[in-house]
């Protein structure tokens, strides 16, 4: 495996398994998180986003993990109270065995449906 993917796991292995503290360690400070909140700059940032979902986590599975020196993708499906089932993508940017950025893609039909959404093409 690569150093990016190693790092990237970690960070996901511990949020995912509620051990936050460990997940904030392997953040940059100065992290940037494209996800569903937005541009999010700054660990508190992310924080204050990642750390609600991941309380809710009812389940998670890691789906496959790809990376090179620098960048690791890792797919995964997630579950809460509201949903049982959420495909999810991270790209992380690794530098110095920390986290610099995240790019999250996450199925939000999941969450609107839960919520009563009528979706129309």
């Amino acid at each position: 495996m690569t150093p990016a993917a190693e790092t990237a796991l970690a960070y996901h292995r511990a949020w995912t398994s509620g051990d936050l503290e460990t997940a904030w360690r392997l953040l940059d400070d100065d992290i940037e998180c494209l996800g569903p909140a937005g541009r999010l700059v700054g660990i508190e940032a992310v924080k204050g986003f990642m750390g609600p979902f991941a309380a809710s986590l009812t389940s998670s599975e890691l789906l496959s993990v790809h990376g090179d020196e620098h960048e690791a993708l890792l797919m995964y499906d997630a579950g809460n109270p509201a949903v049982a089932s959420a495909p999810a993508a991270e790209l992380c940017t690794v530098r110095d065995g920390k986290v610099v950025a995240i790019r999250i893609i996450f199925d939000r039909l999941p969450f609107a449906l839960a919520r009563g959404e009528v979706l129309t093409p």
